[in-house]
């Protein structure tokens, strides 16, 4: 990211404000691969890519990989984006469904309802591979579709181990030194939020990002920063950090200044 805001003339400030933890416990994933292995699921469901890699580390505690690859070949494999596909792909297990750019829970329901003659829903054992905060939305979809979910959580995020760089960010915010805030996970709000609140400079934040480029990713970041009241101000085409970057840049003077001029 620094490099890419760099060739784009700007000058970053990056705050590390997460961090990927295995969960303490993996019962849930030990017993997805005993019932997986005992012919107890017609589908699985990825989101990332890192999930799908810790749910294998897990998975070969109890069986080689071979096995557990042999396994997922012989039901419906689903991905929600590139990552977990490389992954897939890597270890030649077919893809049933594939969810279309920008990758949201949306787009993966709208992909298996456009499947869904060849891979049904109603009645079907679907296991989905969670990350972080579970996806409500998704598992109600799914239920409402006939399907039989089970949740599989692998790993969930934290903070940092050294904040010193996020709250130094928070500060700066509020102060009014930064121009522009780039969102590439809807957790980065939680946490930016959660150390602005601790600090007790969230009402400083709130008001400096009135006057900011603040950049999202894609969707489901951008829900999520509406749910704290922050609107985003754009979204690149594809979500992939080289767009979000380079669009900012592209935009980000005509956006401050509308801004700007709009609060004063």
């Amino acid at each position: 990211m620094a490099k890419l805001i760099a060739s784009c003339g700007g000058e970053h400030v990056i705050a590390p404000s997460m961090r990927e933890i295995p969960l303490e416990s993996n019962t849930e994933a030990l017993a997805f691969g005993r019932k997986l292995s005992a012919g107890e699921f017609d589908m699985v469901i990825f989101l990332t890519g890192v999930g799908t890699r810790a749910l294998a580390r897990v998975v070969e505690t109890i069986y080689p990989l071979e096995k557990y690859i042999a396994l997922l070949r012989k039901i419906a494999v689903v991905a929600r984006g590139p990552k977990p596909v490389a992954v897939l792909r890597e270890w030649n297990v077919p893809i049933a469904v594939t969810a279309p750019e920008p990758n949201t829970w949306r787009e993966l329901l709208r992909g298996l309802d456009e499947n869904a003659a060849a891979f049904p829903l109603k009645g079907r054992r679907v296991a989905v591979q969670e990350y972080g905060v579970s996806n409500g939305d998704l598992l109600a979809g799914l239920a409402e579709r006939g399907a039989q979910v089970t949740s599989i959580p692998v790993y969930e995020w934290a903070l940092p181990e050294d904040v010193g760089p996020l709250r130094s960010a928070v500060a700066a915010i509020a102060r009014n030194e930064i121009d522009a805030i780039l969102f590439t996970t809807a957790t980065q709000a939680d946490h930016l939020l959660e150390i602005a609140a601790e600090m007790n400079e969230e009402d400083a934040l709130r008001r400096a990002l009135s006057r900011m480029l603040v950049a999202s990713i894609g969707p489901a970041t951008s829900e999520r920063l509406r749910e704290y009241g922050i609107a985003p101000d754009m979204e690149p085409p594809h979500s992939k950090m080289g767009y979000l970057v380079s669009e900012a840049a592209q935009r980000c003077a005509e956006i401050l200044r509308r801004k700007r001029i709009a609060a004063g």
